[in-house]
C-alpha cells in the first residue's frame, strides 16, 4: 500500500502540473487568441461547476496553483474586490524562462478603480520567486513605478535590469516562472473585455 500511495503521489503531482502548465480546456481562455494569459477560475465558477457538472480538473488546477478561494474572486461587484489573470507563457506559447527577458505593455486607462499589480512566482513551489527583491513585482500604487508619456506602462521581466529608469522584475536563470496580473476595483470595462495588457513578449 505504501508503494501504491507513493506512486500515486508522483503521478498525481505530474498530472496536476500538466493541467496547470499545458491546459487544453477552452474554459481557461480570457482573451481569444492569447497564448500568454489564462483565467484562474475555469468556467467562471468558484465552485468549479458548469451546469451542475463538477469540473474536477479545474478544481485540481486552481488548488494546486493557489490556496484561498471566495466567490468574490470570480466576479466581485463592479469597482470593488479584485480580478486575477495568470501569465503562463510568452506570446508564442513557450514556457517562461528565467534566463530570458520579457516585456509586458500595459495600455493607458487600466480599468482598475484602485490599482493594478504584476507579481512573479516560482513554478516549482508556486510561491513568490526568491530574488534580491523580497516582493518580485510591479504595482501602479508605488511612487517609483515609471509611467510613459501617454499613460501606459512597460514592465520588463528578466535576470538583468534594463538601462535607465524602467519597471523591472528580476528572474533567476535556471528557474521557470509565472505571473499574476491583478486589478483592484475592476470597472465595467474590465468585464466587457474592452481592455487588456499585451502578451508576454520575448525581448532577449
Amino acid at each position: 500500500m505504501r508503494a501504491i500511495l507513493s506512486d500515486a503521489a508522483k503521478v498525481g503531482t505530474a498530472t496536476q502540473r500538466a493541467i496547470i502548465w499545458n491546459n487544453r480546456d477552452e474554459n481557461v481562455v480570457i482573451w481569444p487568441g492569447s497564448k500568454s494569459w489564462e483565467v484562474g477560475f475555469a468556467g467562471g465558477s468558484h465552485e468549479f461547476l458548469n451546469g451542475g457538472v463538477s469540473l474536477i480538473n479545474s478544481r485540481v488546477r486552481f488548488h494546486f496553483y493557489a490556496t484561498g478561494i471566495t466567490p468574490v474572486m470570480v466576479k466581485p461587484p463592479v469597482g470593488a474586490g479584485s480580478q486575477y489573470v495568470i501569465g503562463l507563457r510568452d506570446s508564442e506559447g513557450a514556457a517562461l524562462d528565467g534566463s530570458k527577458t520579457y516585456r509586458i505593455h500595459v495600455p493607458p486607462n487600466v480599468p482598475a478603480k484602485r490599482f493594478w499589480d504584476i507579481t512573479v512566482y516560482d513554478n516549482q513551489p508556486r510561491s513568490l520567486l526568491q530574488t534580491d527583491n523580497p516582493y518580485p513585482g510591479v504595482t501602479s500604487s508605488a511612487p517609483d513605478t515609471v509611467k510613459n508619456a501617454d499613460g501606459s506602462y512597460d514592465v520588463y521581466i528578466g535576470p538583468k535590469k534594463p538601462d535607465g529608469k524602467a519597471n523591472w522584475i528580476q528572474t533567476v536563470p535556471g528557474k521557470g516562472w509565472n505571473m499574476l496580473w491583478r486589478v483592484y476595483g475592476p470597472t465595467q470595462v474590465w468585464y466587457d473585455k474592452k481592455w487588456r495588457p499585451s502578451e508576454i513578449e520575448l525581448v532577449d
